[in-house]
């Protein structure tokens, strides 16, 4: 339900409605709807983690889009979720954390498939990564709601932007330039 409608209009009534639970069962499994929610959230997140594999034998591009498509699919499926989570909950600490949790898993996973010469260039990369993973999450929350450009668009700005920042830190034959192989993808 949170998926189909925003997070205002669910009402626990309707969940146990839907679930053939009483709302006495559900409350007694989640004390709230925001309870619930994080619950969801959560178990989303781990999901999305799971389908996020990355192959260190594909290259870095084929993985930035992979892994971007994966998320795409979901955020469009689950748009007054992801909004809720980004908009009406965003200042909430349990939210905050499922959050923060699933992006340094993602960090964590993109340094693990990197070849990086030393710490330094892992502290540097992972700082990039960071801030390009929090970029990802502001752009999506505000193209879901305005959706200034097609999806394709969305995720090739996306891709492009980390692409742009790693070059300076990676070896070039890892760091292809984007806009042409984009523009040459897009003509296939």
């Amino acid at each position: 339900m949170f998926a189909a409608r925003p997070y205002e209009d669910v009402l626990m009534d309707d969940i146990a409605q839907q679930a053939g639970v009483s709302r006495a069962l559900l409350y007694r499994h989640f004390p709230s709807k925001h309870a619930l929610f994080a619950a969801v959230y959560q178990q989303a997140a781990d999901r999305l983690l799971a389908e996020t594999k990355l192959d260190p034998t594909d290259s870095l591009v084929g993985q930035l889009v992979q892994g971007m498509d994966i998320h795409l699919d979901y955020f469009v499926a689950n748009r007054h979720a992801v909004l809720a989570a980004n908009r009406v909950l965003a200042g909430d600490p349990v939210i905050q954390t499922i959050m923060t949790g699933e992006l340094d898993a993602l960090r964590a996973r993109l340094l693990a498939v990197l070849p990086l010469a030393d710490e330094s260039a892992r502290r540097t990369v992972s700082a990039v990564l960071k801030s390009w993973l929090v970029f990802v999450q502001i752009l999506v929350v505000d193209w879901l709601t305005e959706q200034t450009c097609s999806r394709t668009e969305l995720r090739d700005i996306c891709v492009g932007a980390v692409l742009g920042a790693l070059r300076p830190l990676l070896p070039a034959d890892l760091v292809p330039n984007w806009p042409q192989l984009a523009a040459g993808r897009a003509g296939a």
